[in-house]
């Protein structure tokens, strides 16, 4: 029996508008974040590629926020351009002095170091000469390669030290720029993130530089006073490994503690609660005062920050987990705080305050509305204008 229109209409069924919007977005939610995914994926897959740009380009940047404020200080006496010069020939004579000091008492200790090696090293090793002069053989074909490593690292230094000095001549002009071009309901939300990238970055390296400091003057005074030899050399490698979070001082405390071993157990065990105490003192009372406005990264996110550099991008992504991961997470509260302010009746219990890391910016401009709303009087469009001269 063929089947007619009427009697197809018995089978149809009644969705609500409702209904069929709800499908829809449940239907479209898991193609969205799998597009996501996927485009994560290959944006990860293509920085691969280009690691050595993004790194060179984001050392300059972090060292020339390190050099702002001192920049800007002189700046009230001087041109912008001798300030920075000036800034740049202080930086570069304190790191010969400190260059030159550190290598000659690093020589003369790892001099010592090698001629005592064989007190340093269990008796079990006793074919470690003859296997270091066969390694050495098949190392001399490396030299060539070796070479052209230290050329690379010499080249992205200068390129690092030229990037920051563009930076820093060019980065307020580039602030300004930014804040007459952004669109007026815009320019405060491009303030705040302007803001919130000066107050991660910038704290983020001057705090870490003063932590290294901290903790590599500790261990080397430290380490003097345990007499354990080569104390400064063991400083040194505190302040360097310092800037990798976390795992930076529970390594240089297992090198301190394997070279104490040769003086004895007792002082490997003084060493021990040594680096303890200074563990604690780092990681509960400095660290956090230091760096907790800075970044406000929770200790659990730092590591897996940690780990996800080091995988992908190696040390230099060690090294730079931290501060990227703390911007990150300042930017996305920082958005979330102002899609709560713009759209209140998505958050009716939502609590008053916000995290801690979103710092309430005083900036001089107010959500603009474009000029020929209908209800604008003349006091308003008069206040408006001058709110523009002053961004300006």
């Amino acid at each position: 029996m063929p089947l007619d229109r009427n009697s197809l209409n018995k089978f149809r069924v009644n969705v609500s508008p409702e209904a069929a919007s709800k499908w829809t977005q449940r239907r479209d939610i898991p193609i969205a974040i799998l597009a996501w995914i996927v485009l994560g994926v290959v944006i990860l897959w293509a920085t691969g590629y280009i690691i050595r740009t993004i790194l060179v380009i984001i050392v300059a940047a972090l060292l020339a926020y390190a050099l702002a404020p001192g920049v800007k200080l002189l700046n009230r006496f001087m041109p912008r351009i001798v300030a920075i010069i000036f800034v740049y020939l202080v930086v570069l004579s304190c790191l010969s002095l400190l260059l030159y000091f550190v290598i000659n008492t690093t020589i003369l200790q790892v001099t010592s170091l090698v001629n005592n090696i064989s007190t340093l090293l269990t008796p079990s090793v006793n074919g470690f000469e003859q296997q270091v002069v066969s390694q050495a053989q098949g190392l001399v074909g490396g030299i060539g390669p070796l070479l052209a490593s230290i050329f690379d690292f010499a080249l992205d230094i200068i390129i690092v030290a030229v990037l920051s000095v563009y930076l820093l001549i060019d980065g307020a002009r580039l602030k300004r720029w930014i804040q007459r071009n952004a669109p007026l309901p815009q320019r405060e939300r491009a303030q705040f993130v302007m803001h919130t990238l000066e107050r991660v970055v910038g704290g983020y390296i001057r705090g870490q530089l003063t932590l290294s400091i901290l903790i590599g003057v500790l261990v080397g005074v430290g380490m003097t006073i345990f007499r354990l030899p080569y104390a400064f050399l063991l400083g040194v490698l505190a302040f360097v490994l310092e800037f990798i979070p976390v795992l930076g001082t529970l390594t240089s405390g297992a090198v301190c503690v394997l070279i104490a071993l040769s003086e004895g157990w007792l002082v490997a065990v003084g060493v021990l609660i040594y680096f303890i105490v200074v563990h604690v003192f780092e990681g509960d009372i400095v660290g956090p005062r230091i760096l907790g406005k800075a970044v406000g990264l929770h200790p659990a996110l730092s590591l897996v920050a940690l780990i996800a550099g080091a995988e992908l991008f190696g040390i230099w992504g060690a090294v730079l987990a931290a501060p990227l991961a703390g911007l990150i997470q300042a930017l996305l509260i920082a958005i979330w705080q102002n899609w709560r302010e713009t759209h209140p009746e998505q958050f009716p219990n939502a609590a008053e305050g916000v995290p801690e890391i979103v710092e309430t910016v005083e900036v001089v401009s107010a959500p603009i509305h474009p000029a020929n709303d209908a209800g604008a009087s003349g006091s308003a469009q008069a206040e408006r204008k001058e709110k523009e001269e002053i961004l300006e």
